[in-house]
């Protein structure tokens, strides 16, 4: 008899993601006409930029003849990304990485929700809060989780960030914890952290023999000289951090799937008899085993990023997204509400007034954050994402994301403004 792995089971019966578009969809089989815009998902709306669109054609073109044909390609990613990775996100920094550390993947997703099957089943975790769901429900999946107790999992050490501290997250000091998860530019809040915080971690990390998954996915979006763009800025990470990077936010990469992962060479981990393993050579037998490599074309387009011609333009299409951010900072500001993030980050992180619940849904409203999901839906036709949904630090907030187009962004505002107003 097959079993299945019932730690499945502990999952919420639907990603954040699908939840919010199965209510969306009910919302519009029951009004029709209604004209949704979206500011929740995070999905992109600008096209591929130019030199991208131009390699992936050239690289079709090379697929088409016998000598340009590529088949089956290597697990880690082709030489000439992983060397574009090394010249023109690390060096300029003054971080030096070897090629073999660079792994090219389909997207910071996968790797972040993958990385766990290296460590042990019972490692704690510990996560800034409010988070990225993948990180818990990754780990929630092999059962290091532990269970459910009113919104919390056991064996998660959740570490708050709210306007209360800053959204700057304390170091743990009641729990051990063995594995943390960073994100900065933070999902979903859109804050960051200072060179000088993260040091910080690193230390902590090296003083505690503790392993960072650090998910550097908006890093494109930092113009604060104070913010780190990578976390081997700091002296000492390549020992404890593992780093994540995606295409699909920086170069519009959502529908085409590139990203990559650093796992230094430095960077180990022990066994029960103490022994120190590195962990770069398990993530390259891991892949080898488990991954297919991501297509040809895919490498060719970002490797276009990092011509001169790529760098202008996806540099264009961030000042795009950031105008939208500006822009609703302001008006958000304007109308009274409390806002965070959106300086350094496409997210504008959102505290939800203490309203009454004049809505007839009232299944939804369990919660702040749903609560102003729902009236903003019906009450304005607008869809943000409840913050309550990455985790319990985001009960009382709203996430809306920067990443609509101008004309859909500035129409959304008006709604918002109108529905504030008349609410």
């Amino acid at each position: 008899m097959a079993l299945v792995n019932e730690h499945f089971l502990k999952l919420p019966n639907n990603y954040l993601f699908a939840d919010i578009a199965k209510k969306v969809n009910a919302f519009k089989v029951m009004h029709p006409k209604a004209d949704v815009i979206s500011l929740g998902i995070g999905d992109v709306t600008q096209p591929l930029c130019p030199a991208v669109i131009e390699a992936m054609h050239r690289a079709t073109d090379e697929m088409a003849t016998t000598a340009g044909f590529h088949g089956y390609g290597p697990e880690q990613g082709y030489d000439f990304l992983r060397e574009a990775i090394l010249k023109n996100d690390f060096l300029p920094r003054g971080i030096h990485l070897d090629i073999d550390e660079v792994f090219i993947n389909d997207g910071a997703k996968s790797d972040t929700g993958n990385m766990q099957e290296l460590i042990r089943w019972d490692n704690t975790i510990g996560v800034t809060d409010p988070i990225y769901p993948v990180y818990i429900d990754s780990n929630v999946m092999i059962g290091r989780a532990g269970t459910m107790v009113d919104g919390r999992w056991s064996n998660v050490v959740y570490m708050p960030c709210t306007a209360e501290n800053g959204f700057v997250p304390s170091i743990p000091k009641d729990r051990h914890v063995d594995v943390i998860y960073l994100c900065y530019p933070n999902n979903p809040t859109g804050t960051v952290i200072t060179k000088k915080e993260l040091r910080k971690w690193v230390n902590y990390a090296l003083k505690n023999d503790i392993l960072i998954f650090y998910d550097a996915a908006y890093q494109a979006y930092i113009t604060d000289p104070e913010v780190p763009h990578s976390i081997y800025e700091i002296r000492g990470a390549r020992k404890c951090a593992i780093e994540f990077h995606s295409y699909s936010k920086t170069a519009g990469f959502t529908g085409l799937r590139c990203g990559y992962t650093i796992v230094p060479k430095d960077l180990t981990a022990a066994t029960l008899d103490g022994e120190r393993i590195p962990l770069n050579p398990l993530w390259n037998r891991r892949q080898c085993t488990k991954f297919n490599g991501t297509s040809y074309i895919s490498q060719r387009a970002a490797e276009a990023i990092y011509t001169p011609e790529g760098k202008e333009q996806v540099k264009a299409t961030i000042d795009y997204y950031m105008q939208n951010a500006h822009l609703m900072i302001a008006t958000l500001r304007r109308l009274g509400y409390e806002v965070y993030g959106g300086d350094n980050a496409p997210y504008i992180w959102m505290k939800t007034p203490r309203t009454s619940d004049t809505s007839e849904r009232g299944a939804l409203s369990r919660s702040l954050s749903w609560k102003f999901f729902e009236q903003l839906l019906y009450g304005a036709n607008v869809v943000c994402t409840p913050g309550v949904g990455f985790g319990p630090s985001g009960e009382g907030y709203v996430r809306f994301t920067a990443f609509g187009t101008h004309e859909s962004t500035e129409e959304a505002l008006h709604r918002i403004e109108k529905w504030t107003i008349n609410h």
